[in-house]
């Protein structure tokens, strides 16, 4: 018998992604995992001695994505998850790498579920300011500014993010030029001081 048109087969089934909103999972077949340990981001912080006495196998963060169109698909977007542990090197809290979005049209939101902490971004004069992180906040990146997430507190920070398929990654320039400022911890609390 001929297929009517527009019913589905189970040649055209595909597996959904679930998330569980409140506690930051998401799971399902499609759902892909990296890791990122001090070892990965050892460049970034800089006091070495301290990085080293952490141990450079310390997981600091974990990213799932959902990725439904293909990276460099224009109008598609992704969607993903990051938790980030609680800790500091010396004292510069845990953060992610940090990166630019190769195309600079690109936007991003976060949407932070647990955990609290501060999205760093950097603009094109390379001015840096952060705006604080807690349970419910959401946060828009322009597509030209460079931004990383850093983990205040003492529990994981967990962060929803939805991006464009063709936004890319620029992490060189971060690599090469860094962050005009540090985000430190001066009597228990995050400020912002001059990069070197």
């Amino acid at each position: 018998m001929e297929n009517p048109a527009g019913v589905a087969t189970n040649d055209c089934l595909t597996t959904p992604v679930f998330l569980d909103w409140c506690r930051g999972t998401m799971i399902g077949e499609p759902v892909q995992e990296s890791f990122k340990t001090l070892h990965d981001l050892q460049r970034i912080f800089r006091d070495s001695s301290a990085l080293n006495n952490l141990g450079l196998s310390r997981a600091v963060y974990r990213v799932r994505w959902w990725s439904p169109a293909s990276s460099g698909t224009e109008g598609g977007l992704f969607w993903g998850l990051t938790l980030l542990q609680p800790g500091k090197v010396g004292d510069e809290y845990f953060m992610t790498h940090g990166h630019l979005h190769a195309n600079r049209m690109c936007a991003e939101f976060y949407g932070t579920v647990s955990g609290s902490g501060m999205l760093i971004q950097m603009n094109t004069e390379r001015r840096t300011w952060g705006e604080i992180m807690s349970p419910g906040s959401l946060h828009y990146v322009r597509g030209e500014n460079a931004h990383r997430i850093a983990n205040t507190g003492n529990i994981p920070l967990v962060v929803w993010a939805c991006w464009p398929t063709d936004a890319g990654y620029d992490y060189d320039a971060i690599a090469n030029q860094g962050f005009s400022a540090r985000l430190v911890e001066r009597d228990g609390k995050p400020v912002f001081i001059a990069a070197e």
